[in-house]
């Protein structure tokens, strides 16, 4: 038999090189570059029905997605489970594959090309992985004549060339859809902010846990009922409390804060009653308290948990009477001030350890509101970091945004010091950013100096449950891992099915959180997810 040539030259190759990166540049949609670089390969190397394998996200399997000199029918029987037929094989080991003579090869299945379509003679068959961040996301494929005078191990190497450009164009696909993802995602994160009843205190977020706080605080607002807020220290209760005075018909009167743990204790009863002049050394001139000034309006006592049990008393009294006595007098004063107290501790442990009064904690706990942290507000996250990036770039004149996987890697922290060490960081990133976006690096070595600093209510390397929950919070989760400790790529191992579904579960379904949790990028865990076929 003759051998048939093809007038290939290492100049025609390098032809098709500079032509597929021309081609790469001139778009950012993939379907015509890669159409492009697989007619480049038929004409100019012989290199005929090629085609580009992707996994598909509806069933997780290989199917062909671009394809030249393949007929519609034959693109559409061209799907493969993964590790099924010589493409299946190549995506899951990640290995080229060369076969010289697909009639003498079983493995080959002649699923998407009937062989009686091909030529007589022996038909090669090559297939080599598209790689993108060290782990297979399809594969690229051709026949070709064997008996060419071109070794095969040339074709081999200008495929594996031409994979690698073709996983540049996916890739830009992929930075271009995840854009687009962002900015519909911050539309519909700046809509949802402004349809929120909420907005217009300053109180920022859509999920669930937090909406039914606010329809709590709403519902008793216009009341004169004492409302308690409960929750970990920065989760924005004086913001509540603020809410609470604005939506009801106090609004007009003052409203007036104390931080009952800020003031020494041999201070407070003054700031909070008052006092006559001489009352004390020092005391030179009569003075008005907080709760008189709050007179007509709404009083927050932050942080109420940490008041000695002789004010305890005297704020009952308060409570109770509406009167209040300023130290160094006996004259009862009447006031008409509305009371919202919030602390970050368990009272019930208090009373039951004598450490806070149980008359006052049923007074204060006429209606308790539990503001949710951080960690439990799914979806919150990306909406206040772009709030507080705006806020960031007004204050010290800077036009930054948030770079790729930037805010993947903010939603994957715990939060331990909740929204205002969210508001801290991002002014942080303001400062020290030196480019125009603020990247995902910069973001995880300001996450890493915090790394030491664990939840209020964190044991034994576990979130632990508030105590009595609302019906409607999520269970905490457990913190995650330092994102600068993320695992290098490694080959899926069938036992990894379990922990995967168990972090997943322990996220309540947030998958970023989980491969985090994990010590992977997401792009590692759907991945995985994926090759596993988890539906999770």
């Amino acid at each position: 038999m003759v051998k048939r040539s093809l007038a290939t030259t290492p100049e025609s190759e390098l032809l098709v090189l500079q032509e597929a990166a021309k081609l790469i540049t001139r778009s950012t949609n993939p379907e015509p570059a890669i159409q492009g670089i697989l007619r480049l390969l038929s004409q100019l190397l012989g290199l005929n029905r090629g085609r580009v394998l992707l996994p598909c996200p509806e069933d997780g399997t290989l199917k062909i997605t671009h394809a030249y000199g393949l007929t519609a029918e034959e693109r559409d029987r061209g799907h493969y489970f993964i590790g099924e037929g010589i493409t299946g094989k190549v995506f899951q080991s990640g290995r080229v594959a060369l076969i010289q003579n697909i009639d003498e090869e079983p493995e080959y299945l002649a699923r998407a090309v009937d062989r009686t379509t091909l030529p007589e003679e022996a038909v090669a068959f090559i297939a080599v992985p598209i790689i993108t961040d060290d782990y297979p996301v399809g594969v690229l494929a051709v026949h070709r004549l064997r008996n060419r005078t071109r070794p095969f191990q040339r074709d081999v190497a200008l495929l594996q060339v031409v994979a690698t450009l073709v996983g540049q164009v996916l890739r830009v696909k992929d930075l271009v859809a995840e854009t687009t993802r962002d900015l519909l995602s911050e539309n519909l994160m700046l809509k949802s902010t402004l349809e929120s009843k909420a907005v217009h205190y300053g109180i920022i977020g859509r999920s669930a846990v937090l909406q039914q706080a606010i329809h709590q605080a709403l519902q008793v607002a216009k009341t004169a009922t004492t409302v308690l807020l409960l929750g970990e220290s920065g989760t924005g209760k004086e913001r509540f409390a603020r809410m609470q005075h604005l939506a009801s018909d106090r609004a007009e009167g003052p409203f007036v804060s104390i931080n009952c743990a800020a003031i020494p204790s041999s201070l407070i009863e003054s700031e909070l009653f008052g006092h006559e002049k001489g009352a004390f050394t020092g005391a030179t001139a009569m003075k008005r308290g907080k709760v008189e000034i709050a007179s007509g309006g709404t009083l927050f006592l932050d942080e109420i948990g940490d008041l000695d049990l002789d004010l305890q008393a005297k704020l009952l009294r308060l409570l109770e009477q509406k009167v209040v006595q300023r130290v160094g007098s006996n004259k009862d004063l009447p006031v008409d001030v509305r009371i919202v107290a919030a602390t970050h501790k368990n009272l019930q442990e208090a009373v039951n350890e004598n450490r806070f009064r149980l008359d006052l904690f049923y007074r204060l706990n006429v209606f308790p509101i539990r503001l949710p942290p951080l960690r439990s507000r799914q979806g919150d996250v990306p909406i206040l970091a772009h709030h507080f990036l705006n806020s960031a770039n007004q204050e010290f004149e800077r036009r930054l945004a948030f770079g790729a996987g930037a805010i993947e890697t903010l939603d994957g922290y715990p939060w331990p010091g909740n929204i205002r060490q969210l508001e801290n960081l991002i002014k942080r990133a303001v400062l020290l950013s030196n480019e125009q976006t603020i990247s995902r690096e910069l973001i995880k070595r300001i996450l890493a100096d915090e790394e030491g600093i664990a939840s209020p209510d964190a044991t034994q390397g576990h979130f632990v449950r508030e105590p009595h929950p609302s019906p409607d919070t999520p269970t905490p989760i457990r913190p995650l891992r330092s994102t600068d400790h993320l695992r290098p790529y490694a080959r899926v191992q069938a036992d990894e099915a379990e922990q995967i579904e168990e972090a997943i579960r322990h996220c309540m379904g947030n998958k970023t959180r989980a491969a985090y949790s994990l010590g992977m990028t997401p792009r590692q865990l759907r991945y995985r997810i994926k090759k596993l076929g988890l539906s999770v």
